[in-house]
């Protein structure tokens, strides 16, 4: 048996053609609909990207514990345990966080791995002197001069990391697709910001603009003019059909190899990307929208041979690991709360009621596939948020000595196996000043998707709220959260919370 797992950032499942998108040019994810089971109620667990793979690797919300991390000494790992199992892991990425502070301990538990350089604010390239060009939003410290530092070795598309990434996929393929037991995983950054592709894509999107650089939204809500907004929006579709043109290699080589008998596909994202719905850029601070936490999720499974159809059924993130140890007669590890989608491949089995997601100091969320529950923080406890870790590390600079300096000792988890963990005030984006706004906290949003599939008004009704808020606690418990996670949004914790 054999799978490939392809991991697009940052991609919007509303922008795709077969999740009902008309004006973006993505035929090879129609195609991929074709070949495959569409999932229409899929959704992120954690977010942003280090917590969404940390997920991946574990079967298992991370968002409740932690912020942004590296794998933890005491987790699981799907890649890992096939490993060991004998089936042989490979990674190609340009994901450059694998290799940044807080993304440690992922790459190792793959047999191997091959990294393309250069995406975002990767340290790639030296210049010692360089002039940024103008543009609007783009990160203003060393990451935003890094990327425009980058882009001037990128003067080809085979110069893009995108490409040498996939090369580097389909070179694995093509040396070993004859080969048994074995899985490849294809991390990919792009889509995610800033929007770089080439003039072949740019050109499928033709619009009139005059104004300046443009392609790197920020994380805030939109104060740009209607052309800005428009141009951005473009640029974001363009990169999309990069994606749709490197997945269409995949497509063309499993063809040509005849791979579908006996080869997994499976094609996902983390989250998606406002594009200035609910007037917002981004993915981090703002309410997590369906834009953001819907997702779309295509997977062939070569025991079944079933494709050109949809799934209803409500699935997560936290699901894929299962799946894959079962598809190669692994059974999954106790902690892993995820469930295989093997049956409901089959057959439209449920295997859940609801989908609890989010990230970690900010709303917690479920939804029902038709109601979504936004439980809000409090405003008086914003600084009042601890992150339970092993290894005191996440995104760069934001675990402090000061921090770490009254740090405390706190029992096992049920899932830490015996292994009891720092309790440490701080460490995640809500520390930084205006992330997020104070007009988030206190304000908790309930939505009817059948009666605005769009999010834009929320609705009064008791009953579903009841529901959903004493589900948000089951499943909260059920992930052995902490008290203060409870305490945090205003809810009460059950007596044995730890």
């Amino acid at each position: 048996m054999k799978a490939i797992m392809v991991l697009f950032d940052s991609l919007n499942r509303h922008l795709l053609e077969p999740y009902g998108c008309d004006w973006t040019k993505t035929p090879n994810f129609q195609r991929l609909s074709r070949h495959t089971v569409t999932f229409d109620q899929f959704y992120a667990g954690s977010l942003p990207c280090m917590p969404a793979r940390r997920e991946l690797h574990t079967g298992r919300y991370n968002f409740l514990h932690r912020a942004w991390g590296p794998l933890e000494n005491y987790d699981d790992s799907m890649p890992g345990i096939l490993r060991e199992h004998g089936i042989y892991t490979h990674l190609v990425t340009d994901h450059w966080h694998y290799w940044e502070e807080g993304g440690a301990n992922y790459l190792n538990k793959y047999n191997s791995y091959e990294m393309a350089r250069g995406q975002e604010g990767d340290p790639w390239k030296g210049r010692v002197s360089f002039d940024v060009p103008k543009a609007l939003d783009g990160r203003k410290d060393n990451s935003g001069r890094q990327e425009y530092i980058n882009r001037e070795y990128m003067k080809s598309e085979e110069d893009h990391p995108i490409s040498v990434t996939f090369r580097n996929g389909i070179q694995f393929l093509e040396e070993n697709w004859q080969e048994d037991n074995w899985m490849l995983q294809i991390d990919e950054y792009d889509p995610h910001e800033p929007f770089f592709s080439t003039d072949k894509y740019e050109d499928l999107y033709p619009h009139e603009y005059s104004g300046p650089l443009f392609d790197w939204p920020g994380y805030h809500p939109v104060r740009e003019t209607p052309e800005q907004i428009q141009h951005c929006r473009y640029e974001y579709a363009a990169l999309l059909s990069m994606c749709d043109t490197y997945l269409g290699k995949i497509l063309d080589l499993m063809d040509r190899h005849d791979m579908w008998k006996d080869t997994m596909l499976i094609v996902h994202t983390d989250h998606g990307f406002l594009l200035s719905e609910h007037n917002w850029w981004g993915k981090i601070m703002m309410p997590y929208y369906n834009e953001i936490a819907h997702i779309p999720f295509f997977i062939w499974d070569p025991r079944l041979g079933l494709k050109g159809e949809r799934r209803s059924q409500i699935a997560q993130t936290i699901d894929i690991a299962p799946t894959i140890l079962d598809f190669f007669g692994i059974q999954a590890p106790k902690d892993m709360q995820g469930k295989s989608l093997y049956h409901t491949l089959k057959d439209n089995a449920k295997i859940r009621d609801y989908a609890l997601f989010g990230q970690h100091g900010l709303h917690v969320n479920i939804t029902d596939g038709r109601f979504v529950y936004m439980k809000a923080p409090r405003m008086d406890l914003k600084y009042d948020d601890y992150n339970y870790m092993l290894i005191p590390n996440s995104y760069p600079d934001l675990v402090s000595s000061e921090m770490l300096s009254s740090a405390t000792l706190h029992p096992p988890f049920s899932f830490t196996k015996g292994v009891p963990l720092m309790r440490i005030r701080g460490g995640s984006m809500v520390q930084i000043p205006g992330c997020p706004p104070d007009e988030l906290f206190d304000n908790d949003l309930l939505f009817d998707l059948e009666e605005d599939p769009t999010q834009n008004r929320t609705t009064d009704n008791p009953d579903a709220l009841k529901r959903l808020r004493e589900e948000m606690v089951r499943m909260m418990h059920e992930n052995d959260a902490p008290r203060d996670q409870y305490e945090r949004v205003g809810l009460e914790a059950p007596a044995d919370a730890k």
